[in-house]
């Protein structure tokens, strides 16, 4: 069996979601069979594990819903996508497509780093379901990240094919760091740690609100942040003790979310969570809003706040300051965080591979 894997969302600094997911999968999937990715930019290399690959055009280009007669030179059996959108006209394998989530159905702001007219389809696409049925039916099967993400799928009655859940996960910690997780029975600092971007669904607004309840605490916000958001939201609470990292490398995120008092977020709609999964993964408790992805991800160790209450985040921070609290959270938030691992989710994903292979087609 010949799998070919699309890497063509790999970013070229730092992964992202998409990019994570996919690198993750194709490093661990190739130690248990042999696989090409295929590129668009030599540059996603550095982000990738030295496995064999060949160029095609790049998913933003216009040839993409023809980018099977480029991919079927390869003689693949099946081939495997981290995303919903990858051309299939004229195909002669087997695809299996990848959605991580509805979110845009609800927030149809567009992701920024996309180009003007990319942006504008995106924007149509999202306006009605039939285009994600047509091209989910056009599959062969369908990989979601989450239970979460394929109750909604069947909610909506988005595909005919057959639905897997391939878990998300997070690159698993040094031994050092495991170490350090383990010894610890308090935290370090006050830090609360949020990972994410500003986007409106994130709700960045309610954790401001919450650390200007908490003056003993500082926010540490890590992604890159325009200007203007910055001002507005240290306008938002000016008691807020507010630290812009604007980017980190994973190192400095490590070491800032290692010694916290935990992660934070209130998003209002989520595909996964990966920054639960690091944050448990380091011992690190989580406070989190209560949606159904988030029970999903954080199970018994998250706390849990409703996303518009402020005061809900404060006193769950302060919960954590409570004798011995903070080291039973963390000692949970280690247990659930071994149930999401790169390893196990490629064992589920050969498995569906082989499958869809052998399956007689639709």
């Amino acid at each position: 069996m010949k799998i070919v894997v699309d890497c063509r969302y790999t970013r070229f600094d730092r992964h992202d979601g998409i990019s994570r997911y996919t690198a993750g999968l194709v490093t661990a999937l190739a130690r248990l069979h042999p696989v090409t990715m295929l590129i668009s930019d030599p540059r996603q290399l550095a982000l990738l594990p030295a496995l064999p690959w060949q160029r095609v055009s790049a998913p933003t280009s216009i040839r993409e819903p023809l980018v099977a007669w480029q991919v079927n030179r390869l003689h693949p059996d099946v081939v495997f996508s981290p995303m919903q959108t990858m051309g299939s006209w004229g195909r002669n394998y087997r695809l299996l497509l990848t959605v991580h989530d509805l979110i845009y159905y609800r927030n149809r702001t567009p992701p920024r780093n996309l180009p003007a007219a990319i942006r504008v389809l995106w924007r149509l696409y999202h306006l009605s379901w039939w285009p994600q049925r047509l091209l989910l039916n056009r599959a062969d099967g369908i990989v979601t990240v989450s239970e979460t993400t394929r109750d909604l799928l069947e909610q909506h009655h988005l595909t005919e094919r057959p639905v897997t859940v391939v878990s998300n996960a997070a690159n698993p910690v040094t031994d050092a760091a495991a170490s350090v997780a383990l010894a610890r029975r308090a935290p370090e600092t006050g830090r609360l740690v949020y990972m994410g971007s500003f986007m409106p669904y994130k709700n960045v607004d309610t954790l401001v609100r919450a650390a200007a309840q908490l003056p003993e605490h500082e926010l540490h916000l890590m992604s890159r942040i325009a200007p203007d958001e910055q001002s507005r939201l240290e306008g938002l609470a000016p008691r807020a003790r507010l630290v812009f990292h604007n980017g980190v490398t994973d190192e400095e995120y490590l070491a800032v979310l290692g010694s916290a008092t935990a992660l934070v977020t209130a998003s209002r709609d989520e595909g996964f969570g990966i920054p639960l999964v690091e944050a448990m993964s380091l011992g690190i408790p989580v406070i989190v809003s209560d949606i159904p992805i988030f029970r999903e991800i954080g199970g018994a160790a998250a706390l849990y706040a409703q996303p518009e209450s402020a005061t809900d985040f404060a006193a769950a921070v302060r919960r954590l300051g409570q004798p011995g609290e903070w080291a039973r959270v963390a000692d949970r938030s280690l247990g659930e965080a071994e149930r999401f691992t790169w390893e196990a989710s490629a064992e589920r994903l050969l498995r569906v591979l082989e499958e869809t292979v052998t399956r007689p087609k639709a």
